[in-house]
């Protein structure tokens, strides 16, 4: 057993070796002038006004949303082809076929379902112009809500009749 278990061992230290690629930093002077500006260009192109919303202490079983603003900074146009969540209890909402003209705007409306009790943080991937994606992210507590409406007050009947 031992000498199977080395074996084995050793088959993936020497694939994992093998897997290894030797990459060379490339060198600035072989960069295009216009590298530079694409990769500014590519940042612009979806601008979130906040890429983390804290919904803070909510209660159970009441669902709560937020909206995220995106601006498009490049002058290039920009299209959200889809938008992920983590789990089925988020629920992003997207304008599924519009194109954000150079300096124009659109919204993603983020709902999560406060079902269980306890903190919570939820990653929403919005993938956009075929290759590219960027993150955001909700989270907060949820406080479990009683089971039942507070009993009746009898005593507030001996404090009318007096």
């Amino acid at each position: 057993m031992k000498k199977i278990f080395t074996l084995v061992t050793a088959m993936t230290c020497f694939a994992m070796s093998q897997a290894q690629e030797l990459t060379t930093a490339p060198s600035t002077a072989a960069k295009p002038a216009a590298t530079s500006g694409s990769i500014a260009q590519a940042e612009n192109l979806l601008v979130l006004k906040e890429t983390e919303f804290d919904f803070g202490k909510i209660p159970q079983g009441k669902p709560v949303t937020h909206v995220f603003e995106i601006t498009n900074k490049s002058n290039v146009d920009l299209k959200i082809s889809n938008v992920h969540a983590s789990c089925g209890c988020t629920t992003p909402e997207w304008e599924k076929d519009k194109v954000v003209a150079p300096g124009g705007s659109t919204k993603i409306t983020v709902g999560y379902n406060a079902a269980a009790e306890g903190p919570f943080t939820k990653f929403i991937t919005i993938s956009y112009n075929d290759n590219q994606s960027k993150q955001i992210i909700i989270k907060g507590e949820v406080w479990k809500t009683p089971g039942s409406s507070a009993p009746e007050n009898k005593g507030l009947n001996d404090l009318k009749n007096n």
